[in-house]
């Protein structure tokens, strides 16, 4: 044991009793967390690093057990074996949140949803705290303060819901710093969020491992981000342990194939596609074309909402302000920008499951203009089968009642575009398209991973030969590898069929490897739009310059987040007053 250790993990093994065998989801994994120090667990989904995050705190759910190995946690009045202890024992109750802290992936469902934040962070503090109800209350503020909740002695009082992501994040943060553990478990706590958010959670853990001395098991599947805060790293592969170094080493030289094909995976997203950069010559020695898709000063106004007695729940909001932007035949158009920006708005109105306030989308698929926004139940229909959507989450999106066969035959049978055996012809050759197999047809959504849902998704969208398909954040819940996957996968698909995207994201690699142009939004507006590479490494905006260094690199050599670029909107009514004068 190293005099800074302060968790040891030996030859840990969890498994988990199914009806037909038994699953070893942690299989003989050994490392030690030091005194602050981060170690990051890396690995796909399914790899086993989320399970071992929960072994350590005794809280796998059923049929989970560790079945062997040791959990040792070095205090300084002696070492407790976590592993002996009963998994609702008191014991490991005094350990949960006063020494070992967790910061789950998903704060909306760790949250309760009927208490406020503060009642949450405040009853933390009365289980592992002797401070009375006053220095409990000043401490919620102040822990808000410290990760920079504004004005906390309001928002302590407010419920999950009226926080954004972003917010949720850092109130489970401050939760799990109440008690100033010497642990810091934080299980993919930035996957969901845009990549300024991200930075900004990154930096703030950074800043509290400084201050605290904790020290912090990261997991995640991001290289970038490994790259970013890691000081040493434990690769995962199918729940065994199989690379371990520090970050340096690891991106430098790593051994194993499984490490190398993960780091690779986000090496290659940091270029064009091949593929692209082959379309966009033979789309630059083609004649001029016409666009497929015209948004013309785009408006969608939220109106404010109240309950029945009157209280505001949530303030009007100018979702999408004025946008305009052209789609030619055969283009992927990116649009990134952080959440609530008007993204994913945007490409709800031009699909009509919004309606605009005002604008126009003229869609040109079958060779006269069509006004979407004028569009009746029947044309929209016509206009669904030319143009379709892929969701950000393959879990949500696909209805858990129905098969595949239903799922991705749907929209041909509510067109009546042919017989049910043609309709179950077209399904098997999507499947095999897609790189699943035709018997996978008779399944439900939940016997398929999160990348096979996706790939579902993507049939769906192709099942009625559309021209144009609007991708919402459609890998950003995927692995790395599997994204540029699926990338590719969309890539030969655009190819064959001359297909356009309208491809949304926060991932600005993602849109770098996929897209022939960039439209960037802020704050529901249009702030730069060009070129993908000439946005993504010469950007004339400086909100854009602030997205484009908050991206971390697949490098630990040039680590940057920490001295990356703030953008801060300018002040309406300093610039109305200026222009004024």
């Amino acid at each position: 044991m190293t005099p800074d250790a302060v968790l040891t993990v030996r030859n840990m093994k969890t498994e988990f009793a199914l009806r037909t065998h038994t699953l070893k989801a942690v299989d003989d994994v050994s490392f030690t967390l030091k005194r602050g120090k981060t170690l990051c667990i890396v690995g796909e989904s399914g790899s086993g690093k989320s399970v071992t995050a929960r072994s350590i705190l005794r809280i796998v759910p059923e049929p989970g057990k560790i079945t062997g190995g040791e959990v040792i946690l070095h205090r300084d009045d002696g070492d407790i074996a976590l592993h002996e202890l009963g998994d609702r024992s008191k014991e490991i109750r005094a350990i949960r949140g006063a020494d070992i802290a967790m910061i789950f992936q998903e704060p909306m469902s760790s949250l309760s949803p009927v208490h406020t934040i503060g009642f949450q962070i405040d009853e933390s503090l009365k289980l592992h705290t002797n401070l009375d109800k006053q220095a409990r209350l000043a401490r919620v503020v102040e822990l808000l303060r410290r990760v920079e909740i504004p004005d906390p002695e309001r928002t302590a009082d407010r419920y999950p819901f009226e926080y954004s992501g972003g917010m949720r994040q850092r109130a489970m943060i401050a939760m799990a710093l109440a008690c100033n553990p010497k642990v810091l478990i934080a299980d993919e706590p930035t996957t969901a969020l845009d990549v300024t958010t991200q930075a900004e959670i990154l930096d703030l853990i950074q800043e509290l491992q400084d201050e605290y001395g904790m020290a912090v098991m990261f997991i995640t599947h991001d290289m970038g981000v490994v790259a970013e805060i890691a000081d040493e790293v434990a690769v995962m592969y199918r729940g065994q342990h199989v690379e371990t170094g520090s970050v340096e080493e690891i991106f430098a030289n790593p051994r194993e194939d499984y490490t190398k094909m993960l780091i690779g995976s986000a090496v290659r997203l940091e270029e064009p596609s091949p593929i692209k950069v082959a379309m966009q010559a033979k789309m630059a020695a083609s004649a001029t074309r016409e666009p497929i898709l015209q948004v013309r000063d785009l408006v969608k106004q939220f109106k404010s909402k109240h309950t029945m007695l009157g209280k505001l729940v949530s303030e009007g909001v100018r979702a999408v302000d004025g946008v305009s932007l052209n789609l030619l035949p055969g283009e992927t158009l990116g649009v990134v920008g952080e959440s609530g920006s008007g993204k994913t708005t945007l490409g709800r109105c031009i699909m009509r499951m919004h309606e605009p306030t005002s604008g126009s989308v003229l869609y040109r698929g079958q060779g006269e203009d069509t006004e979407v926004t004028g569009l009746d139940k029947k044309g929209l229909r016509d206009f669904h089968a030319d143009v379709r959507m892929i969701f950000q989450d393959p879990y949500a999106s696909l209805n858990p009642r129905m098969t595949v066969e239903q799922l991705i035959g749907e929209p041909l049978r509510n067109r009546k575009l042919g017989t049910p055996a043609e309709i179950r012809e077209r399904v098997a050759d999507l499947l095999v398209r897609v790189g699943l197999k035709p018997e996978h047809m008779e399944r439900y959504p939940h016997a398929f991973s999160g990348g096979q849902r996706q790939r579902i998704g993507i049939a769906r969208a192709l099942a009625p030969n559309p021209k144009i398909i609007i991708a919402d954040e459609a890998t950003s819940a995927l692995d790395v590898s599997l994204r540029s996957q699926i990338l590719d996968l969309l890539l030969e698909f655009q190819q064959a069929l001359d297909l356009s995207f309208i491809f949304i994201s926060h991932d600005i690699s993602t849109v770098r490897y996929f897209c022939d142009r960039v439209a960037v939004m802020y704050r529901g507006e249009l702030v730069e739009i060009g070129k993908a590479r000439e946005v993504c490494d010469d950007p004339s905006h400086a909100y854009t310059k602030a997205l484009l260094s908050a991206v971390p690199r697949p490098d630990p050599t040039r680590r940057r987040i920490a001295d990356r670029h703030r953008y801060v909107a300018p002040d309406p009514e300093l610039l109305t007053n200026g222009a004024s004068a």
